[in-house]
């Protein structure tokens, strides 16, 4: 495995933000030991409530991943009372980055971006504003190929996460932005989603209202809600356990998100090759 650390760069002056004191980092682990073969691209967004990037929704998911064959990416981005787009902006050089580096990177044309909880929420803005005015020079040129939604934060309205939407709708025009299934277009990829019923800090009408925008507008996915869980379960076994509740969260009924997910994306990667 090749490592990459890249520190990302986006003109935030161009949309009248502020420059973050931290960069933005994008973590690339690269398949280099058979540099003839190309690779499908893993972007893992961890959540954390755009007050923290979580490393259990980090590397530890991007690595399972890559073990399955795939180039992995993690994405650190900036957090804490930074108003969107700043971290959309941050998402879009990451996958500029690795759409411009493909040869080196080893990768084919493929790219899923996975989002986690506050992690999902970004990856879904991406989904809805890839081609729109809102990415600026990006518009167009960061589509990603599918989404991997896990407990995404979805709605800014009666069922949002307070602290996510908090951290970066600092009034009412930016909140409505961010309600990403009011800004569900003909182009949003393809989406895998999971998310439990039981969830009490993410609730699982944020899954409920994409999935019902989708089904609208004739968008395909794929969604399972497991009766239990909670939230933050990450890969559901040890590799992103918490040791102070062990049990919590090694859930094997859930754990097979990942399965059916990486089937998932076997079916896609083969649709994009013909």
């Amino acid at each position: 495995m090749k490592i990459i650390k890249k520190e990302l760069s986006p003109d935030y002056g161009a949309f009248g933000l502020p420059v973050p004191e931290k960069k933005a980092v994008l973590t690339c682990m690269v398949h280099d030991t058979q540099p003839e073969r190309s690779f499908g691209g893993m972007l893992v967004i961890p959540g954390g409530s755009y007050e923290k990037c979580s490393k259990r929704e980090g590397e530890p998911c991007a690595v399972r991943f890559y073990s399955h064959g795939f180039n992995a990416f993690v994405l650190e981005y900036s957090v804490v009372k930074k108003p969107f787009p700043t971290a959309l902006l941050e998402l879009c050089e990451a996958v500029r980055f690795i759409r411009e580096n493909r040869t080196e990177l080893c990768m084919t044309d493929f790219l899923c971006v996975t989002g986690f909880s506050a992690g999902g929420h970004l990856a879904a803005s991406l989904g809805a504003y890839h081609d729109s005015d809102i990415v600026g020079a990006y518009r167009g040129k960061v589509t990603p190929d599918r989404l991997i939604l896990c407990y995404p934060v979805i709605t800014s309205g009666e069922y949002t996460h307070s602290l996510s939407a908090a951290n970066i709708a600092p009034d009412e025009e930016t909140k409505e932005l961010i309600s990403i299934e009011k800004h569900i277009g003909k182009g949003f990829p393809p989406s895998f989603i999971w998310h439990c019923a039981d969830d009490r800090t993410v609730p699982v009408m944020n899954s409920l209202l994409l999935a019902e925008e989708l089904s609208g507008q004739g968008i395909p996915y794929e969604m399972h809600i497991f009766p239990k869980g909670g939230h933050a379960l990450a890969m559901c076994d040890t590799t992103t356990v918490r040791d102070e509740d062990y049990e919590r969260f090694v859930v094997p009924h859930n754990a097979r998100w990942a399965e059916l997910a990486l089937e998932w994306l076997e079916k896609a990667q083969a649709e994009k090759q013909y």
